[in-house]
């Protein structure tokens, strides 16, 4: 943390503006700006799709928060959240080459954040949503998507989504079991919460059980908008109980929720062979070793000091890049699925072992592979413009 402060104060920031040409002498000055600039001004005017092809906006995402629910931090505030957001922003670049710009919006009313985005969303190829709190994130998104003619994106939930998902994957052929036939107890129903359980619903996973502060999720009177969205797709059964109740005979436990919650005689009522996804940060909700002891076959947290980290890196930089790519509208479940198949099918059978279910972090195959399934999703979905 001290060495970090102090990097970041010689840093002075971790992005910069570079260009693509000069404006050293009279010629380049009047054919990158003014009069010649007026040409492509025209042709835009004309026909807006060329702002892709005459401009940076091709390349160009924006990474959006408010601030409220900033990594372990909470709701710090939307300055106090611009490291994290230059932070992201280094990641687009370093991994997919794509050009990220930080904008971090001084408000926590919806109505104001979405006025915002779309109205400076003619200058972007793409939206990425960062750190913001639920349930306000799933209103932002929804209606953005339904506003804005390209992709938005909210990391926290569909970038987290697709990396357990592929870990998911990987982690079913070491234990010989099949999504389908699979019970999944979650612990956590805010953002990630939700969209894990989403896109493992849209991969086959017909019981899905996600528990928040009040036990298990069902269908009933009282519900907030956001625990009725969840409810309609899990709990097939709509039973009640703990999160102790909803583990026993699971076969998949995820987490994203909070340190310590999972003990080891609820691993070891689980089904033979679970599969423990700890997810919280720094600590997850059982520890690896703990989880192993009680019998756990496989274990991911978001750790790097353990195998099988979960780390958005190993999505989001090549969702946007095949994104881009193709000029999709939207980035939909279709390409986040393809997303997380890449990912898994970058470990070979030969390879894929209980401490390898996901590729590392910098292993330099993942945002092409990536960037080139949900390019190819995009086409077959009908939402790529090119």
């Amino acid at each position: 943390m001290e060495e970090s402060l102090k990097l970041h104060y010689e840093w002075k920031g971790k992005i910069a503006t570079t260009t693509r040409t000069h404006a050293s002498n009279r010629d380049e000055l009047s054919l990158a700006y003014t009069p010649g600039v007026a040409a492509p001004c025209l042709e835009i005017q004309k026909d807006i799709s060329k702002s892709y092809e005459l401009t940076n906006r091709w390349n160009t995402v924006a990474v959006i928060t408010n601030g409220t629910a900033v990594l372990g931090l909470g709701d710090i505030g939307p300055e106090a959240g611009m490291p994290v957001m230059e932070g992201k922003c280094l990641l687009f670049k370093e991994f997919a080459g794509i050009d990220a710009i930080p904008l971090c919006i001084r408000s926590k009313n919806p109505d104001e954040i979405v006025q915002t985005v779309s109205l400076l969303a003619g200058s972007f190829g793409g939206v990425n949503l960062e750190d913001i709190s639920a349930p306000t994130c799933f209103e932002i998104e929804k209606r953005l998507k339904e506003i804005c003619d390209i992709p938005i994106f909210h990391d926290d939930q569909h970038g987290t989504a697709v990396v357990v998902l592929a870990a998911t994957l990987n982690a079913l052929k070491v234990v010989g079991k099949k999504i389908g036939d699979c019970t999944v107890a979650m612990s956590g129903a805010g953002a990630a919460g939700a969209a894990i359980a989403s896109l493992l619903h849209a991969c086959g996973a017909k019981n899905v059980l996600v528990c928040n502060r009040k036990g298990i999720i069902s269908r009933k009177e009282g519900n907030t908008s956001a625990v009725d969205y969840i409810a309609s797709f899990t709990n097939k059964d709509n039973i009640e109980g703990t999160l102790q109740d909803a583990m026993k005979d699971a076969d998949i436990f995820v987490g994203v929720s909070a340190a310590g919650l999972v003990t080891q005689d609820m691993v070891k009522s689980m089904a033979d062979n679970p599969i423990i996804m700890a997810m919280a940060n720094p600590v997850p909700e059982i520890m690896p070793e703990l989880a192993k002891q009680a019998g756990a076959a496989v274990v991911c947290t978001g750790r790097s000091d353990y195998p099988n980290q979960a780390n958005n890196v190993l999505a989001f930089p090549g969702i946007f890049r095949g994104a881009l790519d193709v000029r999709a509208s939207d980035i939909n479940e279709e390409m986040k699925l393809a997303a997380a198949y890449a990912i898994a099918g970058l470990i070979s059978d030969e390879e894929l072992n209980a401490d390898y279910v996901l590729p590392a972090p910098f292993d330099e195959r993942i945002s092409s592979a990536v960037a080139k399934a949900v390019s190819e999703a995009a086409v077959k979905s009908k939402v790529a413009r090119i």
